[in-house]
């Protein structure tokens, strides 16, 4: 396959994904803004999850004070921010619309009327009225992109390269909705005891990666944040866990393997094998903040390898 159509296809996936998840990180800030609580603690929530996506720059520079509002419009319509839903699903047309070809018409067509559609959604008033309808709407429309391309799609070349960005992309968001509780040294998951708040908070975190009925099935219990990063962090069977996603990385990436790619291959596997022998109470120990921060730095330089090895032409 050309570097080029591959990178496409990647970057397709990895975009309808992003948007995606930039929508399950606002609506879990606009369920747990509804809570009782100060301005300032509400405002801290806000300013936690532009953190944790590297935007408190670009949100400042644009507007000068930090209400809800303001980051909604801002992570949902701005199309200069790269992490808006708009930015996102307008990116991920285009790069559908550049491998026309190699997509079966059912899979270009989920990505062109998603695109479509979302104009028309951004015109009336549903992100004003209610905010969580539309964020669920971002949520469905990513998987009936990922249900069709798998149902429809022949499993080659194509499809692998569709699903590596996919999961890069989603263990990417997984530790950044994750993190964004301890962004900046906040309070580490090292006992049971929660308020009711927190307890809300976990709640509405764990809906927002579709966790909450597989916690109660897993540890039939009462919800602690420890046992909420190791379903995030440790399980394979939790579809949008960090081993999960490293798993299908692995996978994939085995699967378009080439010449230059060995030490990509090595790479992708220690981060996989980090996750998969590691254990919840060593992780909490060292400091959940800083354990999320390296791996969203080695998640980015895998990124990296696999750019430099499948999506840039190398240099004749």
């Amino acid at each position: 396959m050309l570097s080029r159509t591959a990178d496409h296809l990647f970057w397709m996936a990895r975009y309808t994904e992003r948007a995606e998840n930039t929508a399950r990180m606002l609506d879990v800030n606009v369920q747990t803004s509804m809570l009782p609580q100060s301005e300032a603690e509400t405002a801290q929530g806000w300013r936690a999850m532009l953190g944790i996506s590297e935007l408190q720059h670009a949100f400042d520079q644009k507007f000068r004070t930090l209400e809800g509002r303001a980051v909604i419009d801002f992570m949902v319509r701005d199309p200069a921010n790269p992490s808006s839903i708009v930015a996102c699903l307008t990116e991920a047309r285009e790069n559908a619309r550049a491998v026309r070809g190699t997509l079966t018409t059912e899979v270009w067509e989920i990505q062109n009327q998603t695109w479509l559609d979302m104009q028309q959604h951004l015109k009336g008033e549903l992100l004003e009225t209610d905010p969580s309808k539309f964020f669920e709407w971002v949520k469905y429309r990513s998987h009936l992109s990922r249900g069709v391309t798998v149902g429809t799609m022949l499993r080659d070349e194509a499809v692998h390269f569709i699903r590596l960005g996919t999961f890069l992309e989603r263990a990417d968001n997984t530790a950044r909705i994750l993190d964004v509780k301890f962004h900046g040294g906040g309070a580490e998951p090292a006992g049971d005891a929660m308020s009711q708040r927190d307890f809300y908070y976990w709640g509405a975190l764990l809906r927002s990666v579709s966790g909450f009925e597989i916690y109660r099935k897993v540890y039939r219990d009462v919800i602690t944040p420890a046992r909420i990063a190791e379903l995030l962090m440790l399980r394979n069977d939790m579809p949008r866990s960090l081993l999960a996603c490293m798993d299908e990385v692995l996978l994939n990436l085995r699967a378009v393997h080439n010449e230059v790619s060995a030490d990509t291959e090595r790479y992708a596997g220690r981060l996989h094998a980090q996750l998969q022998f590691g254990k919840i109470e060593d992780m909490l120990a060292e400091g959940l903040h800083d354990t999320l921060t390296t791996f969203l730095s080695d998640i980015n330089e895998l990124g990296n390898r696999i750019s430099r090895d499948f999506l840039v032409p190398l240099a004749a």
